[in-house]
């Protein structure tokens, strides 16, 4: 159920029949204030421009054209043009009940586009960091919501897994192995990863040995190739206990890593040299952009070949858009990643575009996102000053639940008490990124994370098991409840609004990446529904409106729970 779409489509064709040509575009939106209705219709203004006409003359025009009879109660007509729309509460009622009745909510399933998203992408031989966090849950959540809307949708881990660095770890892994090391020797990756570049740094001949396995390795020697799995396969195995901790979606057979792509590249070099858009510049091969100056104002070069015949990132990512559009027959791309490659993929993708590599139809979009900070507004760091593991931060997490619900001297049993101590710790610490937008920084606060009062987790999750609290007293089941709903005053009225508007919000989370968004509806959801719950008796009421209530708490209940799923965050029956 798309009110903002069954609303615009029926506007627009009343401005088309008042006079106005295409493209015109009813603009509706959800209204600020009750006072000016429900909805409002803005596109009136810029319409009533091009035909020429006064826009409130052109307003009244619409309106003699427009039946929303079965929809509105009133129509009104605002403000130099704009079309105030207040719903009829009958219309609210049928639209909530078989939202009710809906295995989805009464939400439009049928988008069918089959996406690649590019998210999370660690490196091997390195453990992941809080600087993996903000992609690799931002992403998993775009993704969720894209499947929930009928995508078919194909996770993509660009893993860095290849470059010179792994002559130098193979050799170390072989020295491990010579020194009868086992695996688990190995689960500090990053000691694995100091400890080679130090003997890297001090062992001539281990140096010498490095620098021959980068050319065995990329000439596809067996044995490089082995220690290279092997190291790839540890670090995977490492990525997925993390992933698995935070209720992320990706598996190791999502790995799409930067290796991939490695025998796609001579030709992505080759194909630009005979488009003419690559020159040998200095020894390297080189694209100029007149779109990227440099510092003095000359186009900006950007390296896809470098002098020793290494290939550089940007080559990597021209041949993953390829292999994307191509290969995976997708129609668009979603990368989401730091906002400081944002240059590096502009220029990535203009090179795509230039050279052919895709089509003018398959969408290319890098969602960025900022830094997590600590409260000092630096860059969020250990006490030390160092890296923090992401491992270590969800240990924390962990810690801090465990004392909160242990101060809460909940009832719960052990085994719902460690349920309860998982969904909140993992939640807060997603939560606490996916509420905020991910174009700026933000301060993680351990503090406010873990409040339940606010646009927090703990607060959303409990939010959820209040209401199911009221079945359970009940004892009553909201999936099999059936009846009839009226709605009858102002708190019913803006709680079934708020409820339809779940797919409008949905839609916005995947066009434009935006997990925030999704937040901020639920956080509204779950206060609209205390105000509902604090004027409207439930149980204490007769029916047939107690039952009607029961239905719109239901609803409210199922529609929290299928967004915070879609965030990856998990609920719990009882706190």
């Amino acid at each position: 159920m798309n009110i903002q779409h069954i609303l615009s489509d029926k506007i627009k064709q009343a401005m088309i029949a008042a006079g106005a040509s295409e493209p015109v575009e009813a603009l509706v939106r959800q209204s600020g204030k009750p006072q000016f209705g429900d909805y409002q219709a803005n596109g009136i203004m810029a319409a009533a421009k091009k035909l020429g006409k006064n826009p409130r003359e052109f307003a009244q025009a619409v309106l003699e054209q427009l039946n929303l009879d079965d929809i509105a109660t009133k129509l009104e007509i605002a403000g130099p043009g704009f079309i105030n729309i207040f719903l009829k509460d009958e219309w609210l009622a049928n639209c909530v009940a078989k939202a009710n009745q809906s295995q989805t909510l009464g939400i439009d399933t049928d988008q069918k586009q089959t996406i690649v998203v590019d998210y999370s992408s660690p490196n091997v031989a390195k453990e992941m960091h809080v600087g993996h966090l903000r992609s690799t849950i931002i992403g998993d959540s775009v993704v969720r919501t894209l499947e929930f809307l009928g995508n078919q949708v194909i996770r993509a881990n660009h893993v860095g897994d290849w470059g010179t660095q792994f002559g130098m770890l193979i050799a170390y892994l072989e020295k491990m192995q010579n020194g009868n090391a086992t695996d688990m020797d190995l689960s500090d990756l990053e000691a694995f990863y100091r400890e080679a570049k130090a003997t890297y740094d001090n062992d001539a001949d281990f140096a010498e040995k490095s620098r021959n396995y980068v050319v065995k390795l990329q000439s596809g020697d067996e044995y490089c190739l082995s220690m290279w799995r092997k190291l790839v396969d540890i670090t995977m195995q490492q990525c997925q206990r993390t992933y698995d901790r935070l209720n992320v979606t990706l598996t190791t057979k999502d790995t799409m890593g930067e290796s991939l792509y490695n025998p796609m590249l001579p030709d992505v070099v080759q194909t630009l040299k005979d488009k003419g858009l690559a020159s040998e510049d200095d020894g390297a091969v080189v694209v100029f952009l007149d779109e990227f100056k440099n510092k003095d104002g000359d186009p900006m070069g950007v390296i896809v070949q470098k002098k020793d015949g290494g290939y550089l990132y940007t080559t990597t990512d021209i041949a993953a858009a390829s292999y994307r559009c191509h290969t995976l027959k997708a129609d668009r791309a979603m990368v989401f990643s730091d906002s400081r490659q944002a240059q590096h993929m502009q220029q990535a993708w203009l090179i795509t575009r230039k050279g052919g590599f895709v089509p003018d139809d398959f969408i290319l979009e890098h969602f960025t996102f900022g830094m997590m900070l600590g409260k000092d507004g630096k860059p969020f760091k250990t006490r030390s000053g160092g890296t923090v593991k992401l491992a270590d931060l969800l240990d924390e997490a962990i810690e801090r639940a465990s004392v909160l619900i242990d101060e809460k001297n909940t009832e719960l049993s052990d085994s719902e008490k460690q349920a309860v101590i998982d969904a909140v710790a993992i939640g807060a610490v997603k939560y606490s990124d996916l509420s905020k937008n991910r174009n700026t920084d933000y301060v993680f606060d351990w503090d406010n994370m873990l409040s339940f009062e606010g646009n927090t987790a703990p607060y959303m999750q409990y939010a959820y098991t209040r209401i199911r609290s009221i079945f359970t007293k009940a004892g009553l089941d909201l999936h099999a409840l059936t009846g009839e709903i009226a709605i009858g005053n102002d708190k019913e009225h803006q709680l079934a609004i708020k409820l339809l508007q779940f797919e409008e919000v949905l839609l916005s989370v995947v066009k434009d990446g935006m997990p925030h968004l999704l937040c901020q509806y639920l956080f509204e959801l779950a206060g609209i529904f205390s105000g509902f719950y604090e004027s409207c008796p439930i149980l204490s009421t007769e029916e047939p409106t107690k039952t009607s209530r029961l239905l719109l708490a239901a609803l409210t209940a199922k529609t929290l729970k299928q967004g915070l799923t879609l965030l990856g965050i998990k609920t719990v029956e009882k706190m």
